[in-house]
């Protein structure tokens, strides 16, 4: 596999050209660096975080303790929580809110954009992106979707509140709940314009990996990070404009008169003029985004997860091609399996036993990755960073989700489970606990890179354990919930006799989560207190392969002062016999590693094979194989 490789000089970015007198707002601001628009997405990235996880605690509360009054909620949410207790209605924009902040504006924007800007000039051996300005819009579209979406908890009928899948009717007639008004009409506008943001993000990261690698970057030298980043891009490029269009006719719907998703609906006694729509079209539209959205949101997880633990095994990642094949599985696999979430629906059986089988075949590829993991982990020379501690999480939490699926994906079972608590644990396990996981392992590994500074280790571990155990406390118990059919997104268990019993457990993970909560205080200070007092960073902290390492440690227009390193070998030559060092970086000709060549390095050039064949014979070197 191969393509046009484009290589670039040194001479169209000197300091001729005045980059060197960028004002504060040129650089910090609207800044068109791929490094710190990276910075600019991850910290808006935490900061939704942050807002969302408080969003959680506040409806957690609610269900452990639904009759007890708590005066000060009413001190931060007025006429939200009078009397100290939550509003039923305000209730569901919380989980509404926290769910569409966590799954599009953390886990898409936040992953995606950060490692996406940050690795894809870095790995590949590029200045920048293919257009620095579609970089930069791409981010001030999502900071202002961020805004308006926040903005919506301050409309008098408060934010949307239809569930982050936002099904119609629900969302459709205004009239129909106080969150369904003006609060709906922002968050549409807010995911327009968060759309906007991929689409642009997307093109810009397909064009840059494709076109603008240097020179001896072939595609089977890339990193699994940046095939992550490509696939990923393509997926959001060919689902995300489906949901601007089940936005737009959500819209007409609202505003316009027209019926594309209602039908004889009566509400407060008054019959609607709609006839003739489906809510089941904005399933089939919200969904063919939806399920190639837990990829978008997972495999630049799998990509940083996969380059952590191989530099912190000090081994070669075990099937590096099955490991890029499997991601190509999922990519297209991805794009036949939305209908699993419709099951209920009506669907005719033979269509819904059609994506039963594509819904547990993706769990192949999906297994192979696992495997594979286990493969580099297994006799490694490990290293447990903190980086390392959050990537082998990841794998925890993906596998342990990930087996779950294939329950929900079975059309028998999942008629049982549909929305309980069990589908909330899984896709809280595989998507939401293994990418944030994947993004702090990222985080972890890539901070000097990004800030020319150390994070604190010990600081990292207790991030890590209360983490860790906080996340398995707060979601596996649900998987019994759900069993026992406890639906999702109810306000209190207590007017059911039979849910009652689980209202204990409902205590147990509120605890668990507020302690969770509390732990991401320890990230919040050793992440922005690092940036000013952590200890400063060398170039190559890690002895790791790829590209970015050989970048100096103080962040210049350009990427490298001088000349673009050429690319010889894969990213992945770690603990190779033969050679003085456990790592060989991609920069480091064949011909200076002699001792540690392997007939397959070369591939197939006869020459090079030659000549290292008569260097074996002169130096009475024995390769085996």
């Amino acid at each position: 596999m191969s393509s046009t490789v484009i290589s670039h000089d040194a001479g169209h970015h000197d300091d001729a050209h005045g980059h060197h007198h960028e004002t504060f707002l040129t650089k910090y601001v609207f800044s068109q660096d791929h490094k710190m628009i990276a910075k600019q997405f991850l910290i808006t990235g935490i900061i939704m975080a942050v807002f969302a996880m408080l969003l959680s605690l506040l409806f957690r509360i609610q269900l452990a303790w639904p009759d007890k009054d708590f005066p000060i909620l009413e001190v931060f949410l007025g006429k939200w929580a009078e009397g100290g207790r939550i509003k039923p209605e305000f209730f569901l924009s919380l989980v509404t809110i926290h769910g569409t902040m966590m799954v599009f504006f953390v886990l898409t924007a936040g992953l995606s954009g950060t490692f996406s800007n940050l690795l894809i000039p870095y790995q590949i051996g590029a200045r920048d992106m293919a257009s620095p300005l579609m970089n930069m819009l791409s981010y001030w579209f999502f900071f202002v979707a961020c805004v308006i979406m926040v903005a919506s908890f301050f409309v008098e009928s408060g934010p949307a509140s239809a569930g982050w899948t936002i099904y119609p009717p629900l969302s459709a007639v205004p009239t129909a709940i106080p969150g369904s008004g003006l609060g709906m009409t922002l968050w549409l506008a807010s995911m327009v314009l968060f759309i906007a943001s991929q689409v642009l993000g997307g093109v810009n990261y397909v064009s840059t990996v494709l076109n603008m690698r240097t020179k001896g970057m072939d595609l089977w030298k890339m990193p699994l990070t940046i095939w992550s980043f490509f696939l990923t891009a393509i997926v959001g490029l060919l689902s995300f404009p489906v949901l601007v269009s089940a936005v737009v006719l959500l819209i007409f719907d609202r505003s316009a008169g027209t019926s594309f998703y209602l039908s004889d609906l009566v509400i407060q006694g008054q019959i609607l003029p709609n006839e003739g729509g489906s809510p089941i079209l904005f399933q089939h539209l919200f969904w063919f985004l939806g399920h190639p959205e837990v990829y978008i949101v997972v495999m630049p997880a799998l990509g940083l997860t996969s380059e952590v633990i191989a530099t912190n095994s000090r081994k070669p990642i075990f099937g590096y091609h099955a490991m890029v094949y499997s991601l190509v599985g999922i990519t297209v696999l991805s794009f036949i399996v939305w209908g699993h979430h419709m099951f209920v629906t009506g669907m005719n059986p033979f269509l819904g036993g059609v994506f039963m089988i594509t819904t547990l075949i993706i769990a192949v590829p999906s297994a192979v990755k696992a495997f594979n993991y286990m493969a580099t982990l297994w006799k490694g020379n490990i290293r447990f960073t903190p980086a390392m501690m959050f990537a082998i999480g990841m794998v925890s939490f993906f596998i342990s989700g990930g087996l779950t699926g294939i329950f929900l994906g079975n059309a028998t079972l999942d008629i049982n489970l549909h929305d309980t608590y069990f589908v909330v644990a899984h896709f809280h396990l595989v998507m939401g606990s293994a990418s944030i996981f994947g993004m702090l392992c990222g985080v972890y590994h890539w901070y000097p890179k990004m800030f020319g500074r150390m994070m604190n280790t010990k600081l990292g571990y207790f991030h890590f354990w209360l983490t860790f155990i906080g996340a398995y406390l707060v979601f596996f118990p649900m998987h019994f919930m759900g069993i026992d059919g406890v639906p999702r997104r109810y306000y209190a268990f207590t007017e059911f006799p039979f849910m009652e019993k689980w209202v204990s457990v409902n205590i147990l993970v509120t605890w668990a989560a507020i302690i969770a909560g509390l732990g991401q205080l320890a990230f919040l200070v050793n992440f922005f207190g690092s940036i000013f007092k952590g200890k400063k960073a060398t170039q190559n902290p890690w002895n790791s392969n790829t590209l970015e390492w050989t970048t100096p440690v103080e962040h210049i227009h350009g990427n490298w002062p001088g000349e673009i390193p050429t690319v010889y070998r894969w990213p992945y030559d770690y603990s190779k016999p033969g050679h003085n060092e456990d790592f060989i970086p991609q920069s480091v000709p064949f011909s200076e590693t002699m001792s540690s060549n392997m007939v397959h390095d070369f591939e197939g050039n006869e020459e090079a094979v030659r000549i290292q064949e008569q260097w074996n014979k002169d130096n009475n070197r024995v390769v085996e194989g």
